[in-house]
């Protein structure tokens, strides 16, 4: 798919600013700090509880996407015979949270940072957040140290994860790695990095798991307005990706022997879904023959072809129902008969983005007892009953914050265009009323709902006119122009 980014005319920039404040607003989201909070956190960031263990010498990197400081994770790669070990350090955020404290029970409130164009929400406050927690190069910092030791396949052999101080070398980002990578200049660190990530992906394919290429529409602030885009995934994504999940993974395998944890879980889509998008692939000239698995087929697609692009939007339909599951046998809850995560083809914890995810210290507290012979926290054993509604109500809230900063800058983009026609691929239609679905436009990037006075045709190039573009309900529409 397109790649343009085409900016938003600055004089719009005020606008937009007080359309997203009222947006906030709206949605109740909080962003200011009670006194108590800032107070607290200054406090913590002033004297954190640095660790006995000392891994300073470990020559950890971390990568993010450029300007970014709540850094969660670093890590160091190297060889172990004729394997692989992963040192995988987490921001220690309990280092700076007591439990019940002022902190704890914003963070509660919160749940999870919240991004929208002009800055985020964050879960903890900046001087922690952004400062004495964040894995940020050359300073000394209390981190969750994991220690993943792969096999020459890539399988995991050994987890371990204790309290440990670190430092930080190298702030790196996708397109800096990807470059040196495809450059042939990068170090062993990176090549590492590419080597473990397809070894990791591989294994993924040999569970039958599957991640879906899709181009990510997105918002960006820059030059004194805003513009829309798509950002295609790039190798280093995955590798990097791959490092997480393999200590999700790991993490989650240390709960379930344990008997007390908390699951990030995904149930398989039911075979009415899988027969709906046959008929989708059908309809797009997309191959996929009988006896072909569906992860297969996806990973044979390329995003950058039409028909390919709007199939794997399809298949997002499959990827519904995730949620959380608690667990904690001692307290009579047992672990959940499916414990996995379809996608994933395996049971699976969020645990490597504390900074912004509230659910992660929790179940980084579990494992660093499981790990070092302990009892859990009372605290955490207390507070897993309720963890699983108040994160699922955090993914919500953050979904709909993305969706509605998406859709406004969509709308105030194409504002008073009505009438034009534009360039497009119509990427879902509606089953029951197939003359209503989605388009996305070549330029600018634009994903909005579509009529026509016959069905819509699905994954085809199409030529659509603006009708609505309305930013104070932040909808936009098209109809598609005949012939």
């Amino acid at each position: 798919m397109p790649r343009r980014h085409l900016s938003v005319r600055a004089a719009q920039t005020a606008r937009i600013n007080t359309e997203l404040a009222d947006l906030r607003a709206r949605l109740e989201i909080r962003t200011d700090w009670p006194p108590e909070v800032l107070a607290e956190a200054d406090r913590a960031a002033s004297l954190p509880r640095l660790p006995e263990t000392d891994a300073t010498d470990l020559e950890l990197f971390t990568l993010d996407p450029p300007g970014s400081r709540d850094l969660d994770q670093a890590m160091h790669l190297t060889r172990r015979g004729t394997g692989y070990r992963v040192h995988y350090a987490i921001a220690d955020v309990p280092a700076f949270v007591t439990p019940g404290g002022a902190v704890d029970t914003e963070a509660a409130h919160r749940v999870q940072t919240l991004y929208f164009p002009n800055g985020n929400v964050p879960l903890h406050p900046a001087r922690i957040s952004e400062g004495a927690a964040s894995l940020l190069p050359g300073e000394l910092r209390p981190a969750l140290l994991w220690q993943l030791d792969l096999d020459a396949d890539g399988a995991l052999v050994l987890a371990d994860l204790r309290r440990a101080r670190v430092r930080s070398r190298r702030r790196l980002d996708y397109a800096t790695v990807q470059g040196r990578i495809d450059a042939g200049s990068a170090d062993e660190q990176l090549d590492l990095l590419a080597a473990i990530g397809a070894l990791r992906e591989a294994r993924e394919r040999d569970r039958g798991g599957v991640s879906l290429p899709i181009p990510e529409q997105e918002v960006e602030a820059v030059d004194g307005g805003y513009r829309l885009g798509y950002r295609a995934p790039r190798p280093a994504d995955g590798w990097n990706a791959q490092i997480s999940l393999l200590t999700g993974m790991a993490a989650a395998e240390l709960m379930l022997d344990a008997g007390i944890g908390l699951l990030r879980t995904l149930p398989a889509a039911p075979d009415s879904a899988y027969a709906r998008l046959r008929r989708v692939a059908a309809a797009l000239g997309v191959d996929w023959p009988a006896d072909l698995p569906y992860p297969e087929l996806v990973r044979s697609l390329d995003p950058a072809r039409t028909a390919d692009a709007a199939f794997l939007n399809e298949c997002t339909g499959l990827l519904r129902g995730a949620g959380y599951r608690a667990f904690d046998t001692a307290r009579g809850t047992a672990p959940p008969a499916d414990p996995g995560h379809a996608a994933l083809a395996a049971p699976y914890a969020h645990c490597t983005a504390p900074l912004r995810r509230l659910g992660d210290r929790y179940a980084l507290e579990i494992c660093l007892a499981v790990a070092g012979g302990t009892d859990v926290p009372v605290w955490v054993r207390d507070a897993l009953p309720l963890l699983p509604g108040l994160l699922e109500g955090g993914d919500r809230r953050a979904h709909e914050v993305e969706r509605a900063c998406v859709d406004l800058v969509e709308a105030e983009l194409l504002r008073g265009r009505e009438d034009e026609r534009f360039e497009a691929v119509v990427v879902d239609v509606d089953e029951r009323r197939p003359t209503v679905g989605t388009v996305q436009l070549r330029d600018p990037a634009v994903v909005a709902k579509c009529d026509a006075p016959d069905p819509l045709p699905l994954g085809r190039r199409v030529t659509v006119r603006l009708t609505l573009a309305d930013p104070a309900t932040r909808a936009v529409r098209f109809a598609l122009v005949p012939g």
